[in-house]
């Protein structure tokens, strides 16, 4: 049987260790009234007003759209940022699934295409052609 290398995030998060960043879906404005950006606010540090991108020990990620396909270019820079930052661990919570009201099977298609699409961009500047 192959081992595959797939980490679940704990349900409850409660505590981070040194290396744990805390990744929680938000609103543009970082008004952290419930859900996973109130434990950011409340327990990690998440700075109000900051809707997007590195806060306190946490990384915020934009998810009250109307369409899915607004929060694509939130999740690819939260991909290029996790991958510039290898000495840490991402916690992602089921961003996107609870006030913003996305399903899991569409939110995790969603970081898995704009995983796929990193990699490529990235083979695609090792060989010295630019990206599509």
């Amino acid at each position: 049987m192959k081992k595959t290398n797939k980490r679940i995030t704990p349900e409850l998060i409660t505590e981070l260790s040194r290396c744990e960043i805390f990744v929680f879906g938000s609103n543009l404005e970082g008004q952290h009234h419930g859900g996973a950006a109130r434990t950011a606010y409340e327990k990690f540090g998440a700075e109000w007003g900051v809707g997007d991108g590195p806060t306190g020990r946490c990384y915020a990620i934009p998810t009250m759209f109307k369409d899915i396909e607004d929060i694509r270019p939130y999740a690819e820079k939260f991909i290029d940022y996790a991958k510039a930052h290898p000495q840490n661990r991402f916690l992602l919570t089921r961003v996107g699934c609870g006030i913003a009201g996305f399903n899991d099977i569409d939110m995790a298609q969603l970081f898995q295409d704009c995983m796929e699409s990193s990699k490529h961009n990235a083979s695609q500047r090792v060989a010295g052609r630019d990206a599509d």
